[in-house]
């Protein structure tokens, strides 16, 4: 059984912040640790999020929990979600029992045959055990209602490969699981009559939003694809498995080439009273991430859900915002801690 939540800590200075929240199917329990000891924290007022497939059920299950409960409702929503997916025997649960995320033959025979199959040969009822998660858990009416916390859920046209961002007053149980649908596993989802993908392949996350319309100064990213990818594949799955990881994570990176190069033209402009307050050059970015860890996962563990796996990816995110705090947390407000120019 897991432990009781303990109450989150009481502090004076609460900075508002708001959050970029990176896909990465079983991985996002990572950034369920991340969340949860920024919540147990109490420095950070988190004000919005934006996220793309495990990331967009990191953000809704968070602002649900704020609206329910506060920080300490937040960090039981965040909790029963992820225990619900590790419970749940319907879903892919890879190398049950095991905390290193290697999936059971079982599970790694079911994967090679969606390779194989279409959504409507391998699924043919296109039974996604998510959907009774994230409806039995989250008031989407609420949440669509509430305008304190704002919301950017991102989502891949299936015909086009353009982005669509579900905002606030969007946001349903189709628009995150439009977010998180694989292609190889799920039929699209049709929202309005259109076919939507998982988010990754065109932000993953959206940071740009955040910085063009979220009301808070300081953006936390928090980003599970590691910066190297390890050395070159050989295999047909290892090259299969690269494919798939660097079509996630070009759209990220060329989010940031672009918010670099519109940084540097405004600080060569002619005009700089003009600039000065513009909200892309004003903003403070931060950064928690855990290459050394993701690195050495292997990238069937994505779809590892068994509980003590989960658990473990949390561990290891409250940890490394736990270090985080400790060297950057007085920064918020102030400055930002992360150098962009490492994604050019």
């Amino acid at each position: 059984m897991s432990p009781a939540i303990p109450k989150r800590r009481k502090r004076t200075a609460v900075r508002p912040v708001s959050l970029a929240l990176q896909g990465g199917g079983a991985h996002g329990a990572f950034t369920w640790g991340v969340l949860d000891a920024l919540l147990e924290d109490g420095r950070f007022d988190l004000r919005g999020a934006s996220g793309t497939s495990a990331g967009a059920m990191n953000a809704v299950v968070l602002a649900h929990g704020l609206l329910e409960g506060g920080p300490d409702g937040a960090r039981e929503a965040l909790a029963r979600f992820w225990r619900a997916v590790g419970g749940n025997g319907s879903l892919l649960h890879a190398g049950a029992g095991a905390s290193d995320g290697r999936p059971s033959p079982m599970a790694s025979l079911m994967l090679q045959w969606s390779g194989f199959l279409a959504p409507a040969q391998f699924n043919p009822l296109g039974y996604d055990p998510l959907r009774d998660i994230v409806e039995a858990q989250i008031d989407f009416e609420r949440l669509r209602a509430q305008r304190r916390f704002d919301l950017f859920i991102a989502a891949t046209h299936a015909n086009t490969g353009r982005l669509r961002l579900f905002r606030t007053p969007e946001v349903s149980a189709d628009a995150v699981l439009a977010s998180a649908c694989l292609p190889a596993l799920y039929k699209a989802v049709e929202i309005d009559g259109e076919p939507y993908w998982d988010g990754a392949f065109a932000a993953n996350p959206p940071v740009l939003p955040l910085l063009a319309e979220c009301r808070v100064e300081d953006v936390l990213m928090v980003l599970l694809s590691p910066a190297t990818l390890g050395d070159t594949p050989r295999t047909a799955s290892e090259i299969r498995d690269r494919s798939q990881a660097l079509a996630f994570n070009a759209a990220f990176l060329a989010e940031m080439r672009s918010l670099i190069r519109m940084r540097e033209f405004m600080r060569r402009s002619i005009m700089p009273w003009l600039v000065k307050e513009h909200p892309v050059r004003r903003k403070r970015l931060h950064l928690i991430a855990d290459d050394e860890l993701m690195e050495r996962l292997d990238d069937d563990s994505k779809s590892t859900t068994s509980l003590p796996f989960l658990e473990t990816l949390r561990d290891h995110g409250r940890s490394r915002a736990q270090v985080w705090l400790k060297a950057n947390a007085a920064a918020i407000g102030q400055r930002s801690t992360v150098d962009i120019a490492t994604f050019r």
